[in-house]
């Protein structure tokens, strides 16, 4: 049954992103919004995100899990955890997710000198590209912050988060299940981290629970062109309902 489940999900994700190709027609959705307000597709899309990995133990059973739902999802590592872990982000490529940055040793961004934040970002990018090749990594800044003035110096998008259920202080898969899957929307973009066992736990039953309500788990970027926004450079998202900031 499960399989049969994932099969279709997987093939309706396929059918919207090849929708969202410019030479092909386009999927057939609501009226057009307002002004500013991103188009709102039929089905219930939702991606799933995770901070602070690559980890051995955890990384990798989380692997494990979202394989065997068929659920995509985006991860943000952090720089100096690549090295012994590469395996991990080769994985993540070859099994459909995408891949991010959270700068090198997880330090807050807000405040210090373009040098700082430069160092970085810039080494955690050459060392996913030493693994993984050339490509666009997007960028999470710890903590979610950065002064208004230093977002310029992004050649990324900035990814936030809509749903933050706080798991690296409950410790608690049950806890952290419950808050999510009160709080989740069409359209959001969840925030956890791979770096806790509960967490890994949480994560695979909140996949659960919301594929039986009709959900897919998408990328962030697949989440962002579902909704026909084209993500810019030193924006901020926090979901793909409401646009950059």
């Amino acid at each position: 049954m499960r399989a049969g489940k994932q099969a279709l999900a997987a093939f309706a994700v396929f059918v919207l992103l090849l929708c969202c190709r410019t030479d092909a027609p386009g999927p057939v959705l609501p009226a057009s919004p307002a002004a500013g307000q991103a188009e709102i597709p039929a089905a219930k899309y939702v991606a799933l995100t995770f901070d602070d990995g690559p980890r051995a133990g955890t990384t990798d059973r989380l692997l494990d899990g979202l394989r065997e739902r068929g659920a995509s999802a985006t991860f943000f590592l952090i720089g100096e955890q690549i090295a012994g872990n590469e395996d991990l982000l080769r994985r993540m490529r070859d099994e459909g997710h995408q891949v991010g940055n959270h700068t090198w040793d997880h330090v807050m961004l807000c405040g210090v000198s373009t040098e700082e934040v430069q160092r970085e970002i810039g080494r955690t990018d050459a060392a996913i590209r030493s693994v993984l090749g050339e490509g666009s990594y997007w960028v999470r800044p710890p903590y979610g912050l950065l002064n208004e003035d230093q977002k310029s110096g992004f050649q990324t998008p900035l990814i936030h988060w809509s749903v933050d259920p706080e798991d690296w202080k409950l410790r608690s898969a049950q806890k952290v299940t419950a808050l999510v899957l009160r709080q989740t929307k069409p359209g959001d973009i969840i925030l956890l981290h791979d770096f806790y066992d509960p967490s890994v736990d949480a994560a695979l039953a909140i996949v659960d629970a919301l594929e039986e309500r009709g959900y897919l788990f998408v990328t962030v970027e697949e989440l962002l062109a579902l909704y026909g926004e084209e993500p810019q450079a030193g924006r901020f998202y926090t979901d793909a309902r409401t646009g950059p900031r």
